[in-house]
């Protein structure tokens, strides 16, 4: 269903296949009406050899729910700034069995383009589906920023290498920031839009809520 490339057993693959599909994100709006918003997660078992891959489909904005949940062998070793070769596979599974294609998926990921190669598991996602994605972190993989205002909504830019690579966002008062990043068919600006519209109440987006909470059960 999905466009797919042969999946590396080497980080030199790795790297090579992020340099070779980084020119295919694209960092402009080009979602039209967003109906269904998906929440991806993944976790492993205690050796890391199994993932058990969550995607919840939510409607937007009154929040009706589908789910699915994958359990399958890691395809890759987990090392920071390679996330998306050990998750990526298990969630487009997950995608497969869920009816409904979401427009807008936000992923628990500190790697979209605020990533060493501009090309983390938002970006990877994205491109071998072909929808807008969005990465939601709880903490920084890369970048710099200046403190962030209190009040909900207040953000500022992640800087890295005098680039913007994302922002650290305010979504409830005086709560902690979470940091976002782009993934794919969307803007920074609209990507914040919809982070915030996604966190009404809590902290973190209700997709990525529910995607985790599958996890870990």
């Amino acid at each position: 269903m999905w466009q797919r490339h042969p999946w590396p057993e080497t980080i030199e693959e790795a790297i090579a296949i992020q340099e070779q599909l980084r020119s295919l994100v694209i960092t402009e709006n080009q979602l039209s009406t967003v109906r269904y918003v998906a929440g991806v997660d993944v976790g492993y078992d205690s050796a890391d050899s199994v993932s058990l891959a969550a995607v919840t489909v939510l409607s937007f904005p009154d929040w009706q729910l589908q789910q699915s949940v994958i359990r399958s062998p890691t395809a890759f070793p987990y090392v920071p700034g390679f996330l998306s070769f050990p998750e990526v596979p298990s969630v487009l599974e997950a995608l497969e069995n869920i009816s409904l294609k979401p427009d807008l998926i936000l992923c628990d990921s500190q790697q979209g383009i605020a990533h060493p190669r501009r090309f983390g598991l938002a970006c990877h996602l994205g491109v071998l589906t072909g929808i807008g994605t969005i990465a939601v972190a709880k903490t920084r993989f890369v970048g710099e920023h200046s403190e962030v205002g209190l009040e909900r909504g207040s953000w500022q830019p992640l800087l890295e290498d005098r680039s913007i690579v994302g922002a650290a966002l305010r979504t409830q008062t005086e709560v902690k920031p979470i940091y976002v990043s782009i993934g794919h068919r969307i803007n920074l600006i609209s990507a914040i839009e919809y982070v915030l519209r996604c966190t009404p109440r809590y902290r973190l987006p209700k997709t990525t809520r529910w995607a985790h909470r599958l996890t870990a059960r």
